[in-house]
């Protein structure tokens, strides 16, 4: 039963000077993994458009025997390496705090240009992240227009399992740029069409090691048959886990990692309001093919002071070398 207040009992509610209660905690769960950045060989590049070559045997002659003491035959046609390029981009993010704020005691951080800038730098390799993995065209600039380069989807034409009125996009050799591929009717992520793409991408020479998958995607494949089944196993703490995922599948191939990337598979068409991306495509990887090559390196700069404020400029530039699209594969138009 609710006792009665007496009268004038000082309550919380008409207070004044009750001193704020601000933890010095700062929580920030965005997420920072870039699994296709941190999967690709790091390199240097030495000029806006790097090139590199790649190549490939003629076809095996079962047929291929001589008589003994016969003359050498004519040589046969022998073909040259493709040269291929990407267009770097520049990647830049500009933090500016002024001079009151580097002073006055604030929570959770002592150094506010020294959090905002380590924030920005978290928030660049994302955009990089997004752009590499992505299903973008290569762009190659001009005085007014910023140089652009070719995400991992838009290389990939070999090997590609897309839906109806999909279509490739991938490198031109007339133009010297990588067109993006056409968005296809909508089906459902199958343990068929995984399969296909891991044998075309084997049959080709690659060693797909790497499968790469949204998060959505990824709880798909936790459900192909074989590998979906839940079961309890008793471990050393006698305690009962529960496994309903997979994390490596084995093909007839060899093993693949299953890696979920949060950033896989956003296009503008397909970017959300909600700031989830649909990871419509399944990216079957060679990692050793992969490499991010850098004009400028991650770097933070100082900017000139114009008045009361800190300016501090964040920047790298780099392209992503596909050195052998025929080693991967992608499943796209995913639902």
């Amino acid at each position: 039963q609710d006792m009665a207040i007496l009268s004038n009992t000082v309550q919380t509610f008409q207070m004044v000077g009750i001193r704020e209660d601000l933890s010095d905690v700062i929580t920030n769960i965005a997420p920072t993994e870039t699994p296709f950045y941190s999967m690709c060989r790091k390199g240097k590049a030495k000029n806006r458009t790097p090139e590199w070559q790649r190549d490939t045997l003629r076809n095996p002659n079962p047929a291929n025997a001589v008589v003994e003491g016969n003359d050498s035959p004519s040589a046969i046609a022998a073909g040259q390496p493709d040269r291929l390029k990407n267009i770097v981009q520049l990647f830049d993010e500009t933090v500016i705090v002024s001079d009151t704020a580097q002073v006055v005691d604030a929570a959770g951080r002592s150094n506010e240009l020294k959090y905002q800038v380590a924030k920005s730098g978290k928030a660049l390799k994302r955009d990089i992240e997004m752009r590499i993995a992505g299903n973008y065209a290569s762009v190659v600039g001009n005085t007014s227009t910023a140089g652009q380069c070719a995400g991992a989807e838009a290389w990939l034409t070999t090997n590609v399992s897309r839906g109806a009125t999909g279509a490739n996009g991938g490198y031109n050799s007339g133009t010297g740029l990588v067109a993006a591929a056409t968005d296809g009717t909508a089906r459902t992520f199958t343990e068929t069409l995984l399969k296909g793409q891991i044998k075309a991408a084997w049959d080709a020479g690659g060693e797909p090691d790497t499968i790469m998958v949204s998060g959505s995607k990824k709880q798909t494949f936790s459900t192909f048959t074989g590998i979906a089944t839940q079961f309890n196993q008793v471990n050393d703490s006698n305690k009962v886990m529960i496994y309903g995922a997979a994390d490596i599948y084995k093909s007839d191939f060899g093993q693949h990692k299953v890696v979920p990337n949060r950033f896989l598979g956003a296009a503008t068409a397909r970017t959300p309001t909600d700031g989830l991306y649909p990871g419509q495509t399944a990216l079957i990887l060679t990692p050793s093919t992969w490499e991010l090559k850098f004009l400028q390196p991650f770097q933070t700069l100082p900017l000139a002071r114009t008045g009361h404020a800190e300016k501090r400029l964040l920047k790298a530039e780099l392209t992503l070398a596909c050195k052998e699209e025929r080693a991967n594969a992608a499943v796209a138009d995913l639902l």
